[in-house]
């Protein structure tokens, strides 16, 4: 086994989530400035999670075929970086989507391969994931504060400078990445296709996408939200960081929780935490010890969530398979279900309103976790 490139792949991880803490909060933000209505908002924040449900499964096979990981991030990062400079050209809508749209595609690239990249160096030792992953974290959490009291000191024309900054730090840190050893698995005989049409695997993906449809109201409107009812930028700021701070205690926490628990009781846990999240978000917004409690929840049902689902995908698809089996993951989940949740969120916002809106969200992670408790067992 080669030595974990430590340092390079946290440095990704800090600037990859760097830019989500800049462009999930705020990018809502920026568009309403351009007097785009709430549809046409989730139209646009839902096109990085469209773009999703296609690019990376087709990243996922070119990478697994040609056995060159690294070098397409490296080219993904940087055409993503060109396509992102189209917000400086152009503010209608047909010009957004459009530029929004090439970006993503390019985007989505990255983060599943750097997974399976991060994934094959750890080995046997995925308890140690989250070690790594937190400097994700910890990215999002500069750039969502710093941002946030960029955007109440100066125009929100200044988030555009922002976001290619950090968008720039990927572009670095993708070069310093070496290719990690492909190990061959017992089951690389069979198909991903076979893989994928277990049941305990057709569970975890549909339980997934529900957990990413039911975040599209949280993502796409979260923000608009809170100032909305009150709450300055610089405090929607630390509100999205507290979360993110919570998440990143968890990912110091699995190897300890998962001596204690298998995976599918923190998968259980999670879910259950996520409903009462959503709901406590629609109904408790003028209280801001609920609203900060509900932040708090994000340490589950992101934190513990998301590494647990790597695990799981780790755990389901091995060897050759890997890449292919994070870009499914990435497809079906934030793709898919991110893309379904943005659309019915810019829908349903209008026509329900927040609580109610919520509310939904916090039925369709229900349905998610009948679908683990139900069908998703596993040996760990």
């Amino acid at each position: 086994m080669r030595p974990i490139p430590y340092w390079s792949l946290s440095g990704f991880y800090f600037f990859h989530f760097a830019f989500i803490g800049a462009f999930a909060p705020y990018w809502s933000l920026y568009l309403k400035s351009l007097s785009f209505n709430a549809f046409q908002i989730g139209i646009l924040m839902s096109l990085l999670h469209v773009t999703r449900v296609f690019a990376p499964a087709a990243w996922g096979w070119l990478a697994d075929h040609t056995g060159k990981r690294l070098l397409i991030v490296q080219l993904a990062a940087i055409m993503g970086s060109i396509s992102y400079c189209g917000v400086f050209f152009g503010e209608s809508f047909a010009w957004m989507a459009a530029t929004m749209a090439l970006m993503s595609f390019f985007w989505s690239a990255s983060l599943p391969l750097i997974e399976a990249t991060t994934l094959s160096y750890l080995g046997e030792s995925t308890a140690k994931y989250g070690r790594i992953r937190a400097w994700g974290s910890l990215g999002f959490i500069f750039a969502v504060i710093s941002v946030g009291y960029l955007l109440d000191a100066m125009d929100i024309g200044s988030l555009l400078w922002a976001v290619l900054g950090f968008k720039l730090g990927i572009i670095i840190f993708s070069r310093q990445i070496p290719d990690a050893e492909i190990a061959l698995q017992p089951a690389d005989n069979l198909s991903v296709r076979q893989i994928f049409k277990r049941p305990e695997v057709l569970a975890f993906f549909a339980a997934c996408l529900l957990m990413a449809l039911a975040h599209g109201p949280y993502y796409t409107f979260y923000s608009i939200y809170l100032v909305e009812h009150g709450y300055n930028k610089g405090l929607v700021g630390w509100l999205w960081a507290i979360g993110v701070i919570c998440e990143i205690g968890v990912f110091f926490l699995m190897p300890q929780l998962m001596r204690r628990f298998g995976l599918k009781q923190i998968m259980i846990f999670s879910f259950s935490c996520a409903i009462a999240r959503f709901l406590m978000i629609g109904w408790g917004v003028e209280w801001l010890t609920v609203v900060v409690l509900a932040q708090i929840l994000h340490a589950a049902t992101y934190g513990a969530h998301h590494a647990t689902a790597m695990m799981l995908v780790h755990h389901f698809f091995r060897g050759r398979h890997q890449a292919k089996g994070q870009a499914l993951y990435t497809s079906l989940t934030f793709g898919l279900g991110g893309a379904f949740g943005g659309v019915f969120s810019g829908y349903v916002w209008e026509l329900l309103g927040a609580s109610l809106t919520f509310t939904l969200s916090a039925a369709a992670v229900l349905l998610g976790l009948g679908l683990v408790v139900w069908k998703m067992n596993i040996s760990r």
